[in-house]
């Protein structure tokens, strides 16, 4: 018994030592740095966010992933989405839902691609289903806002080369309306490098110029390819102003 206990006084006493010492070196530390600023925000947050390269192909920066509205299917409540993806891919084709349980959400068309992902099959079957959609009209940008929040920072590694760390973040996108009146929506995406989004575009879902619209699309873009310094990548956004059960087609929205 006497051996054990005297095991457990050691272990605790060193324990309290190591404590101790560590208050020591942090109040030496801090008397020698007494008389230097205080870390701004900026800074801090500039070393939070400060990633290595994981990669050395310079002609990777001019790759990025874009998106474009191809129009509007009223009868089924949806916008038709094309993401060209670069190195003669073919472009990938999505529904975002405009109503219903579904409204706001990217839906990739996998029909098309169930027998294979032939570039010139996949655009020719966006140029025959172009015709039979309604136009988006492009909005004026300045009128919304995009503000960003990190939900969640990780640090990520790459097989290839395991010594360089590559930061992951989930970050929520908000576009709101300057003026405080108008359609408005968020979403979340995967952003790797830098947290950083822009808004790029916006387009307005009414029927004709002058007719008001609590509808409209917009296209964001961030660092969302994990790729050299970090490749732009596209999402589109619903902005709604009335609760997801009303409908795009209702005569109430005027003309949406």
């Amino acid at each position: 018994m006497s051996a054990v206990n005297r095991d457990t006084k050691t272990q605790a006493a060193l324990i309290a030592l190591a404590r101790t010492r560590r208050m020591q070196r942090a109040l030496a530390h801090a008397y020698l740095h007494r008389d230097a600023p205080l870390p701004t925000l900026h800074s801090s947050l500039g070393y939070m966010t400060t990633t290595a390269r994981v990669t050395e192909d310079e002609d990777a920066a001019a790759i990025g992933h874009r998106m474009t509205v191809l129009g509007i299917a009223r009868p089924e409540g949806v916008a038709y989405v094309v993401e060209e993806i670069g190195d003669d891919s073919a472009p990938v084709v999505y529904r975002l839902y405009l109503r219903g349980a579904r409204q706001g959400h990217l839906v990739p068309l996998h029909a098309w691609y169930d027998h294979g992902d032939n570039d010139d099959e996949i655009r020719a079957r966006i140029a025959a289903l172009a015709p039979l959609l309604d136009p988006v009209r492009p909005a004026a940008t300045e009128a919304w806002m995009l503000s960003t929040r990190i939900v969640q920072r990780r640090a990520l590694r790459v097989s290839a080369c395991a010594s360089l760390p590559i930061r992951k973040y989930a970050l929520q996108l908000v576009v709101e309306p300057v003026s405080g009146y108008g359609p408005s929506g968020r979403s979340t995406v995967t952003a790797f490098l830098s947290p950083h989004a822009r808004l790029a575009e916006v387009w307005s879902l009414a029927r004709t110029a002058d007719a008001p619209c609590d509808l409209a699309i917009a296209r964001v873009t961030f660092t969302g390819i994990p790729s050299g310094t970090g490749l732009s990548k596209d999402t589109v956004v619903l902005l709604t102003a009335g609760p997801f059960r009303d409908s795009i087609d209702s005569p109430v929205r005027s003309g949406c």
